[in-house]
């Protein structure tokens, strides 16, 4: 070996590690959960799932309960917007902290309170909520925002921290206040990606937002949950309709906007 010749850099067996890791999780998962596929496929078990299907057909179509489902899909929409909108703000506010900026205690400590933001599930913000602000959509719209928060106050600190710090230095050199600077050089960099994760979140929302209606805070999941729990099994068909196209409205919506930032 010619001695000259620079040495291959040293094998790292970090993610190798990680991975053996990450495989041995998924073994032992399997090994540990008592999931009985066998069962999934019984004759008795295709025969109950088959009855159950045929109990939501046809879908009620009559024009009272249409234009019921109707209004509970706009507020189930409502929820969902206000509350990413809440997210938004409170989430680019937690970030400044939590990207850094003004010294590693307020970021360790901000960071800590959007882990227990996010880590809280939807339905149990809403349960808090519930009961701080009563049934209907204001727990349900509190309990979106306060989760999405904690996500987008990651996500949004995360851009900030790979921002090119060089932009904001020059304005800094120059003259600009911190204030000038952080608008002018690193927002508009970071400011597409926040963009695509606030539209992102939004379409995740409307789900939640059909879910949270099932413990009380209105829209298409309260509808839901009281036919389903009434065995009216038409009228519920309805409701899931119209969850699956206010989903595929808003992620239609979604993509258009991402597309029209990336361009």
């Amino acid at each position: 070996m010619n001695p000259d010749m620079p040495k291959p850099p040293a094998r790292d067996w970090t993610m190798r590690i990680l991975m053996l890791l990450l495989l041995a999780l998924i073994v032992a998962s399997f090994a540990t959960l008592p999931l009985k596929w066998r069962e999934f496929f019984t004759v008795d078990a295709i025969n109950s799932t088959t009855e159950l299907l045929a109990g939501f057909a046809p879908p009620e179509t009559s024009s009272g309960f249409l234009a019921k489902t109707f209004w509970a899909a706009i507020e189930t929409l409502a929820m969902s917007g206000l509350g990413t909108l809440l997210a938004v703000i409170f989430g680019l506010a937690f970030s400044l902290p939590a990207s850094g900026r003004f010294g590693a205690a307020p970021r360790a400590a901000m960071r800590a309170v959007l882990n227990v933001l996010r880590s809280v599930p939807e339905l149990v913000w809403a349960s808090i909520m519930l009961i701080a602000a009563g049934l209907g959509p204001l727990g349900g719209t509190l309990a979106l925002g306060a989760h999405t928060a904690g996500v987008l106050g990651r996500l949004f600190a995360d851009s900030l921290e790979n921002a090119a710090p060089l932009p904001e230095q020059s304005l800094r050199t120059n003259g600009a206040n911190a204030t000038a600077a952080f608008m002018y050089a690193t927002l508009p960099q970071t400011l597409p990606q926040m963009m695509s994760y606030t539209l992102y979140r939004w379409e995740n929302n409307i789900r939640a937002a059909a879910i949270l209606g099932v413990v009380g805070a209105g829209g298409l999941g309260q509808m839901l949950k009281y036919h389903l729990s009434l065995f009216q099994m038409p009228l519920a068909a309805t409701v899931i309709l119209a969850m699956l196209l206010l989903v595929a409205l808003v992620d239609a919506i979604s993509f258009a906007m991402r597309r029209a930032l990336t361009r």
